[in-house]
């Protein structure tokens, strides 16, 4: 072979194999990885307004709850331990804390007659399907009102809805209306509210029949007319926002 032929020959492959030797280093690297944007928070937020519709019961702060399973209370049931202690004493602690609450949050302080407020609740990539409200009459026995596991699941963002809610009898203590057993106002600071031991015969929740009052030939009863109150006892009006 001619010595001449074979040196070009080679001179002419040398960038050949140079290159084939780039694309195998090239391809002999791990491949580059992307990691993917963290996702975006979903809110679901809720703003709950509550107006006080009666003459003379202040309402204990009120309680808001988001959850998917459960109820706050059903009527014929006994009321849970967590409910007695906010019907008979106003204390709303136990309500939120329950294992069902996915979101909860509480007024700011008694809701006076006459009065409304705003609470704002969110819950974070959880849809929730239920709402419930609860508060305590303070001037009775174990009254309170609200709304037990709405259904909140279609309501969708800058849509609301407002309804009227009646008042309930948590089955846990007698309605004798004495000052030493009702926390509110009207006792004068005497009453206990909140007693574990259960003194109701009913023993389960039920509408509430209403306060007889001592103008009403009750002389033993620490209310007055002005403290009765008939059906419907608040107004709730449920803004989904977000």
């Amino acid at each position: 072979m001619n010595k001449t032929f074979l040196k070009i020959s080679t001179i002419a492959l040398a960038p050949l194999l140079l290159l084939s030797a780039c694309g195998d280093s090239k391809s002999s690297k791990d491949p580059m990885v992307v990691e993917p944007p963290a996702p975006t928070p979903v809110n679901y937020s809720y703003q709950v307004t509550v107006t006080n519709l009666t003459h003379a019961q202040p309402m204990s702060p009120v309680a808001v709850v988001l959850h998917n399973e459960g109820s706050l209370w059903q009527i014929g049931e006994a009321a849970s331990g967590a409910l007695e202690v906010m019907a008979e004493g106003g204390d709303n602690t136990q309500v939120l804390a329950q294992d069902m609450v996915l979101a909860g949050e509480s007024g700011a302080g008694l809701l006076m007659p006459g009065m409304h407020e705003s609470i704002d609740v969110t819950l974070t990539d959880t849809m929730p399907m239920m709402l419930s409200v609860a508060t305590m009459l303070v001037n009775t026995n174990d009254a309170f009102t609200g709304v037990s596991a709405m259904d909140i699941s279609n309501l969708m963002a800058g849509e609301s809805i407002s309804f009227t809610a009646r008042s309930y009898d948590a089955g846990t203590e007698f309605n004798t209306e004495t000052a030493a057993s009702i926390p509110g106002p009207a006792s004068g600071g005497a009453g206990e509210g909140y007693n574990e031991a259960r003194d109701d015969i009913a023993d389960h929740v039920t509408m509430h029949p209403g306060v007889v009052s001592s103008d009403d030939g009750l002389s033993t009863s620490a209310l007055s007319a002005g403290h009765k109150f008939d059906n419907p006892t608040l107004r709730i009006t449920i803004a989904r926002t977000e």
